[in-house]
């Protein structure tokens, strides 16, 4: 009895695997479909994305040149200053104590003081806006201490790869994009490379400073940004998307439907690719633009709920 069962089951095993290796494919074989895409002339671009802070190009601390009492803030956060322009005026730690004295005896002796002992002007070494102010009036400082921070303009910092700074240099264009404002889109030129490499997570990364054509407003020193360096350009050429490119070997295909019968198979067609890009690449020979070039559907198959396995009997409707 017992040999007639295992015959049973291995009898049928064998016939499940016949049934799900041979009649499957059998009934699958002739259901792939194909899409149109989109094979068209215009721009594209190689480019090397990466993400870099704005800093300014650069920073200047301004400490005053006696420690004493600050005794007057001519300007605000964000203001423009000129180069040479006094920022503030500063009482000697003498002279403060001079004056506190002869304010207590009237204001008539607090003005001749004032006259004859001058306060000490705080000059803007450079052009550029101000981007800290780090006392009030009557905060006394020590020449340690940093007042006011300048910049006399903002850049980008980027952090480019090893693998790909051999494809950036000085003069590049670059497009930046505040992570802050998606929406405003800002032109940039690369203005300086880092001779000195850095590792960031086991990754050498090369410091590249870029320098945008003009500064939005909403720019602001800290902030995040997207760059992507332009390493070549072609404009008015022949596109498809990149998964479109079949690799059999050292040749390139793609498939071209030349006949409108659904029945006939599109022929493979042998092209020689150029730039990429955006998820794009450029067609250089092979196609002339007037093919209907086709890629295999995706197709995510449906569940046939009515098959199963022939061993297993089906529930009987009601």
């Amino acid at each position: 009895m017992k040999k007639i069962l295992w015959i049973l089951v291995l009898g049928g095993i064998g016939f499940a695997t016949w049934w799900f290796r041979f009649r499957e494919p059998e009934q699958t074989a002739d259901r792939t479909r194909y899409e149109p895409v989109e094979l068209m002339r215009g721009r594209i671009e190689s480019t090397i994305e990466t993400t870099g802070i704005v800093e300014p190009q650069n920073r200047i601390e301004i400490k005053p040149p006696i420690g004493g009492r600050v005794e007057e803030i001519l300007i605000e956060e964000g203001d423009t200053v000129e180069k040479g322009q006094i920022l503030s005026w500063m009482s000697s730690t003498e002279r403060a104590a001079l004056l506190d004295a002869a304010r207590a005896q009237g204001e008539d002796e607090l003005r001749k003081w004032e006259d004859i002992y001058k306060p000490t002007p705080l000059i803007s070494p450079l052009a550029g806006t101000v981007i800290a102010r780090n006392t009030e009036p009557g905060q006394t400082v020590t020449t340690a201490e940093p007042v006011f921070v300048l910049s006399d303009r903002l850049i980008v910092e980027a952090q480019v790869d090893e693998t790909d700074i051999g494809s950036v240099e000085p003069g590049q264009h670059a497009g930046i994009t505040l992570d802050a404002y998606p929406g405003i889109a800002v032109t940039g030129t690369v203005r300086q490379i880092a001779y000195e490499a850095t590792t960031v997570n086991n990754v050498t990364i090369y410091e590249v400073d870029v320098v945008p054509v003009r500064v939005p407003d909403c720019m602001k020193s800290g902030m995040t940004a997207s760059l992507r360096f332009i390493v070549a350009a072609a404009d008015d050429v022949l596109t498809l998307p990149v998964d479109t490119v079949q690799h059999r070997g050292e040749k390139k295909l793609v498939l071209v439907d030349a006949d409108d019968d659904p029945a006939t198979p599109p022929e493979p067609r042998g092209v020689r690719t150029g730039l990429s890009g955006d998820g794009r690449v450029e067609i250089l020979s092979g196609l002339t633009g007037d093919e209907r070039v086709v890629r295999p559907a995706f197709e995510v198959p449906a569940v046939d709920r009515g098959s199963g396995s022939p061993f297993m009997p089906k529930r009987k409707k009601k």
